[in-house]
């Protein structure tokens, strides 16, 4: 009986550790909401395809300059499996189970590669990091480990423009 007890408290114990977690999730993301704002509209006209799609996953979007402060509004803060893609107006990131995120030529500040993003530390420049401005004016960069990392270096050298040349 002492045995089921235990058994019983620690279960009740672990389910609302869950719980706080998941409401501290929550709270975050009601805080972060106003700086977040509504993401761009994926444009009807995406322009000439400048760079071949690459697979790979999306491993979050973080506050600039903080590689590890996740933001928590919508489906920003979640790891997917994802396909990038640069074209003339900007770059699509198409995520399995979570919204298509577009990112405007515009927009984009600097695109690199790190050794750690969103809590996810790989080997040296392991992650494709792409800084952009959102509508609201906050700074946040975005994460993607590629399937095939020697693809980095054109995405990283790509001028702002959009250009290829």
């Amino acid at each position: 009986m002492e045995r089921t007890l235990w058994v019983a408290g620690l279960l009740a114990l672990f389910v609302v550790a869950l719980w706080l977690m998941y409401r501290s999730w929550q709270n975050r993301a009601a805080r972060q909401a106003e700086r977040v704002g509504a993401l761009p509209e994926v444009p009807a006209d995406l322009g000439a395809q400048v760079l071949e799609p690459t697979t790979g996953l999306y491993l979050g979007s973080t506050f600039a300059p903080s590689w590890q402060d996740r933001i928590a509004v919508g489906d920003l803060g979640f790891r997917a499996t994802a396909e990038l893609t640069r074209f003339e107006r900007g770059i699509l990131l198409e995520r399995d189970g979570a919204t298509v995120l577009w990112i405007p030529q515009e927009s984009i500040t600097a695109v690199r590669t790190e050794r750690g993003h969103a809590g996810k530390v790989m080997t040296e420049d392991g992650v494709l990091v792409i800084r952009w401005t959102l509508p609201t004016g906050t700074e946040i960069d975005t994460g993607f480990r590629g399937d095939d990392k020697t693809v980095y270096p054109a995405w990283a050298t790509q001028k702002m423009t959009g250009d290829d040349e």
